[in-house]
């Protein structure tokens, strides 16, 4: 999966000792395009950084994937890049289509009473 945001808060690099050698982890907090932005936390491993200036108000091309697990009884969801670019154009976010842009006054009013069946569907 890929989204472009811009760069908004780089925290503090983390580094620790693993089985397989020492490990790096960068978490970055980036914010969506869009109608209603979001910030999402995004945690890039290894040398992935090496390459691009982490500068608050970057825009950058973010490819992730994302990935849960659970420890005692609770659920935890990393968004993990896999890749980093700094981007030069506008959003290549996908817009959703009209039909998924639903709003509250787009459903009729729950009624108190059910449903007639008696409709010309054809299903």
């Amino acid at each position: 999966m890929q989204f472009i945001g811009k760069l908004v808060q780089v925290l503090p690099a983390q580094t620790g000792q693993g089985k397989n050698g020492e490990w790096r982890k960068q978490d970055i907090i980036v914010e969506t395009d869009g109608q209603y932005p979001k910030k999402v936390c995004v945690s890039v491993w290894g040398d992935k950084l090496n390459n691009v200036k982490l500068d608050p108000g970057t825009s950058l091309t973010i490819d992730f994937d994302i990935e849960s697990r659970e420890y005692n009884g609770k659920w935890y969801t990393d968004v993990k890049a896999w890749r980093l670019a700094e981007s030069t154009g506008a959003s290549a976010a996908p817009a959703a289509p009209a039909s998924a842009n639903y709003s509250r006054s787009s459903f009729p009013p729950a009624s108190a009473e059910p449903a007639s069946f008696d409709d010309d569907l054809p299903f």
